[in-house]
């Protein structure tokens, strides 16, 4: 074998090795590495998805799962007239708005939990008050049951234990979803340190 032969023989050897090195380094499965970077998790049971859903937001219009498909979205939950949590939550998520609001695979959607009294006039006050752009911050409002379940049984943002008389949901917590309508993310919303976490594995899922 001429020097010339074993020279490129060892050279591809070594490119082969490498290239599989690299290719191993990116990518290792659903919670793998991307470019480097540890991929989010996928929360929940294997094969869990957020699921259908059909609500309405603060201009009357029919929202539903569709209307999210292959989009990354927050989704939350609260009430017009909460003065605890809820002020702080949609405080923050402002900001995660200010940020993203130019960015077209990108959606925020919160839900109320009291939609007996957050109608959609209520709601879209609620959502100018925030000056929130109904192109892509939703205020959703539909019934109870239909709302509550996907809480719990979709985003995973409650556990359905509760005390009083009355169901009812109350939670801090963020959903982040990905375009295929998997949990990659839950988040504090009344912390400020939370929030910044879920923004960098937004632009972290935007990159995927």
């Amino acid at each position: 074998m001429s020097k010339k032969t074993i020279f490129y023989v060892l050279f591809f050897g070594l490119l082969s090795v490498a290239f599989l090195g690299y290719a191993g380094w990116v990518i290792k499965g659903e919670t793998g590495t991307f470019f480097g970077k540890e991929k989010l998790p996928v929360l929940g049971s294997p094969g869990h998805i957020v699921g259908g859903f059909s609500f309405v937001n603060q201009e009357g219009k029919t929202i539903t799962s569709n209307d999210v498909k292959g989009k990354i979205y927050v989704a939350e939950y609260f009430f017009t007239t909460c003065t605890g949590i809820c002020p702080k939550m949609n405080k923050n998520m402002e900001k995660v708005y200010a940020r993203y609001k130019d960015q077209p695979d990108f959606r925020i959607l919160s839900h109320t939990v009291d939609p007996d009294h957050d109608s959609v006039p209520v709601l879209k006050a609620y959502a100018e008050k925030h000056g929130a752009d109904a192109r892509n911050w939703w205020f959703m409002t539909g019934t109870k049951k239909e709302l509550y379940k996907l809480a719990r049984q979709g985003y995973m943002l409650d556990d359905g234990t509760y005390t009083g008389e009355e169901d009812f949901v109350h939670t801090q917590w963020f959903a982040l979803v990905d375009g295929e309508g998997r949990v990659r993310g839950l988040y504090e919303g009344t912390k400020v340190s939370d929030v910044d976490k879920m923004i960098n594995d937004i632009d972290r899922l935007l990159n995927e």
